[in-house]
């Protein structure tokens, strides 16, 4: 097993719709100023003059977790759904169970057909981005990738055993 000074930070990819850029940058900066993770956004990390569709697909093949933000914007067609078929075309290599895409609803909206098998995230409920640092973790766990995560967010251990008050049990 490396040491922590050889783990890698957990490659996270950001597909999303043009439209939810702001929304998107939001959580793009948590996850890597917050917690440790290397989050690919287009905007952050395609360079003029780069071929920007050769880059994508490259940063989706390299991502150890795919996060695909759905919106009402995203659900129309585009190059995301591009992104979304090499995504898919990419977990078919993984083995089987292995956390790889990850639905995340920025807002109440359908998910799309093609990622109905894959339990999806509401990042706009309030434990929402709380699931998905769950789920990056035990990703980055399972492949020795590091994360930084606050511990403010995770859940405090129950020391005591569950009794009921006197009160409580009146």
């Amino acid at each position: 097993m490396k040491s922590a000074a050889q783990k890698r930070p957990l490659k996270v990819f950001l597909c999303h719709a043009h439209a939810d850029r702001d929304s998107v940058r939001t959580l793009y900066t948590r996850l890597t100023n917050d917690d440790g993770v290397d989050a690919w956004l287009d905007k952050e990390k395609l360079l003029p003059g780069q071929d920007w569709e050769l880059e994508i697909k490259k940063a989706v093949r390299e991502a150890d977790v795919v996060v695909v933000c759905l919106s009402k914007q995203f659900n129309q067609a585009g190059f995301r759904q591009k992104e979304v078929r090499l995504a898919l075309d990419t977990a078919m290599e993984k083995p089987e169970g292995e956390i790889f895409i990850i639905p995340a609803r920025l807002e109440e909206c359908d998910n799309l057909e093609s990622l109905r098998k894959w339990h999806w995230v509401d990042l706009f409920e309030e434990d929402g981005y709380e699931m998905l640092m769950r789920a990056l973790r035990v990703r980055a766990d399972k492949i020795s990738a590091t994360l930084q995560i606050k511990r403010n967010w995770l859940p405090k251990a129950n020391t005591q055993p569950a009794t009921l008050t006197e009160k409580q049990a009146k």
